[in-house]
């Protein structure tokens, strides 16, 4: 199959329709409003990340001109117009939500945004208290000068630019708001009416108290945000010298290329004509918004109304047969478990290394580490450990994009605690989520191992969906030592009999599996796969779904982010369906589930369809062995796929339209998993 002619659509534009579904959940009136509001952080937040990265590397590539097509195959200036036209209208419906849906549900909730105009005497006093005790002190305007460049812009700070006006005549300024205190300030209560007002809003009401000493008749402030290229040049090379490259290159990400400015819709075109002249900006980076940005602060909207304004919150479910009042590793020992974060508890893993750390007979631990929580107790429990004489291996990726510093921070916190610190492989990220317990018994290493699909990170482990497998099952652990002996070596794994590791193993292994599928389906025999990932962008192995697609395997896939192929085209994809589900948890679990004759395999890994996790990054894919497990996952994938109202079906018209299954009962994959867990056990 000619990879270049296949049917896809472009990975850009397919990530602005996750976003899309994004915000649906905000537009949703099922979902409760404090909830909306947080969807709509979550769009905006995602928003920023996608310029940063993505459209950055399209600028870099559109430099190239004809280069750039024929490396990848289409105009990436053309893709760039493409964004532009569909982020100006998904930015519209945003505003247009928050602005006229979300406030007024909020009033009728007896809850009130009020903005500078809005504040009566006793409020305003309030205001003008807060501000001068908390806020005044940590505003320093930059008064600007035409005949010196602008200063340079945090990348995702939040500025006013401001114009004072006397006898027509203007001075312009720049005020940074802090980002150090709460974006909200909870006014008193009057009457049960509940009244917030954002920061922003505090310093319009204070301007004069900022700009006493200058005569102005008029003083106005609008709202801008400027994102930027937040790409790395890295020297490669994994020592101290890497560490230092990539200490001045997050110091460099501050600095990058302009490539978005978001400004309020109610700027002056004289302002917004002043920015663009000074910082060179081109059309494409103009995105007109609101009032307010950096809307991902609105994550932490404080709910001062009723409790069913927010998602209830259920108390995480005990994993049968596991007790932290016992032996974790003893009852492991004894057989396989699975913890499906966030419906049960993260608490196992912590608990699984904190005793690692304590058990006199366990010699070494060995761990890899890509995101981490603040305050972290993974790292606490490790320098434990480390403390009380075991030997413990950890590889810390200091290349997890947006959490570089953190992990650089927390790699010298290991080493100064005499923790064995890892850097990873030259030129390949390591992403695997694994740990490896060695024990002494009987004279003899035992070997006890966790793995999963998600970060060990016990702050995401409470919104991510995620499945995490403990075993002693010398199949894995056995291949798991080949992988730790690897990467202590900075080198790549090979020969593993079980284990399915990038980048040697899993483009390989992956299609052999297909290809499993290919040959029963040509002979008449029952063929199919099931796959759950986050992303799904490349091109080879969407070649090999078409190929299995049309050799007659029923391909059925759950896909939460982008996804490049494209469903139910004729001569390609009649035997494939995607889906996506977006709700209260992010899914965030890759699930492979293949026919395989009729004895079903079923796989879990960290890695995802992309070029990146396939031929670039250390992946590790394992297989899931014990019968009582493989049920329990396949039982959730059923639910999934059974999902009417969180899925959407991916198809070629991109309109994110809501699934429909034969069920004429609502099915709601989230609850439901949790009421199969909760009664299971």
């Amino acid at each position: 199959m000619d990879i270049k002619r296949i049917p896809l659509i472009n990975r850009e534009i397919s990530w602005l329709y996750f976003n899309d579904r994004v915000l649906q959940e905000a537009s949703d009136p099922t979902v409760p409003l404090i909830d909306r509001i947080r969807f709509l952080a979550i769009f905006s937040s995602n928003l920023d990340e996608f310029y940063r990265v993505r459209v950055a590397t399209l600028s870099r590539l559109s430099n190239l001109n004809e280069k750039a097509k024929e490396i990848l195959g289409y105009n990436p200036k053309k893709i760039l117009n493409q964004i532009k036209n569909i982020v100006v209208r998904q930015e519209r419906r945003f505003n247009n939500l928050y602005e006229n849906i979300i406030v007024k549900q909020l009033a009728e909730e007896k809850i009130f945004i009020l903005n500078d105009k809005q504040l009566n005497v006793t409020r305003g006093a309030f205001v003008k208290s807060y501000f001068r005790e908390r806020l005044l002190a940590t505003l320093v305007p930059i008064m600007l000068d035409d005949s010196l460049p602008l200063p340079e812009l945090r990348d995702r700070a939040i500025y006013f630019f401001v114009k004072l006006t006397k006898d027509k005549k203007s001075r312009y300024a720049l005020i940074e708001i802090p980002d150090n205190l709460s974006r909200f300030l909870v006014l008193p209560e009057t009457n049960n009416l509940k009244f917030i007002i954002l920061l922003d809003d505090i310093i319009r009401y204070s301007l004069e108290d900022i700009f006493f000493i200058f005569d102005h008749d008029n003083i106005e402030a609008y709202s801008l945000q400027l994102t930027r290229d937040a790409e790395l040049d890295l020297d490669k090379e994994v020592s101290e010298k890497f560490i230092d490259a990539l200490t001045k290159s997050l110091q460099k990400r501050r600095k990058g290329k302009p490539m978005r400015l978001l400004y309020d819709t109610e700027m002056p075109l004289d302002m917004v004509g002043y920015l663009v002249s000074k910082m060179g900006l081109h059309a494409e980076s103009l995105i007109p918004g609101n009032r307010y940005h950096n809307f991902k602060n609105f994550i932490a909207f404080p709910n001062v109304g009723r409790p069913e304004l927010e998602y209830p919150i259920y108390p995480t479910l005990a994993v049968a047969g596991l007790s932290f009042g016992k032996s974790l590793i003893g009852m492991i020992a004894k057989k396989d478990y699975m913890v499906n974060t966030p419906y049960q508890s993260f608490d196992y893993i912590i608990h699984f290394l904190r005793e690692a750390a304590i058990d006199p007979k366990v010699k070494e631990i060995s761990i890899a580490l890509y995101r981490l929580a603040d305050n972290s107790r993974v790292i606490h429990a490790l320098i434990n450990a480390a403390k009380n004489g075991k030997k413990v291996n950890c590889l810390v990726e200091l290349r997890a994009r947006f959490d570089e510093q953190n992990n650089i921070t927390y790699s010298s916190r290991l080493e100064e605690e005499g923790v064995n610190v890892l850097y990873g492989i030259a030129n390949y990220k390591v992403h695997s989520k694994i740990c490896l317990v060695t024990r002494t018994e009987k004279g003899k290493a035992a070997h006890y191992a966790c793995l999963s699909t998600g970060n060990f990170n016990e702050k995401t482990g409470k919104i991510y969906a995620d499945h995490t497998l403990f075993t002693a099952n010398k199949k894995i652990t056995n291949d798991l030592v080949e992988v730790f002996k690897a990467l202590k070596q900075n080198a790549l794994p090979k020969g593993l009999k079980h284990l399915v590791v990038s980048p040697i193993d899993s483009r390989p292994a992956i299609y052999k599996l297909i290809d499993n599928e290919i040959k029963s389906a040509k002979a008449g025999k029952p063929a199919y796969m099931i796959l759950k990932m986050n992303s799904l962008a490349d091109e080879q192995l969407i070649a090999k779904l078409y190929q299995a697609s049309n050799a007659g395997v029923k391909i059925k896939m759950i896909v939460r982010g982008m996804c490049c192929l494209i469903p139910g085209v004729k001569g390609y994809s009649e035997n494939i369906q995607v889906i996506s589900i977006v709700d209260k948890y992010l899914e965030h679990a890759r699930v492979h589930i293949y026919c395989n004759g009729g004895d079903e395999l079923i796989f879990l890994t960290s890695a995802d369809f992309m070029t990146r996790n396939i031929d670039n990054r250390v992946e590790v894919g394992f297989p899931i062995l014990d019968e009582e497990l493989k049920k329990e996952i396949r039982d959730i994938i059923n639910l999934q796929l059974e999902d009417n109202t969180k899925s959407r079906e991916i198809n070629s018209h991109n309109t994110n339209k809501y699934h429909k299954t034969n069920s004429e009962i609502p099915c709601r994959a989230q609850i439901d998993i949790y009421n199969y867990l909760k009664y299971k056990n």
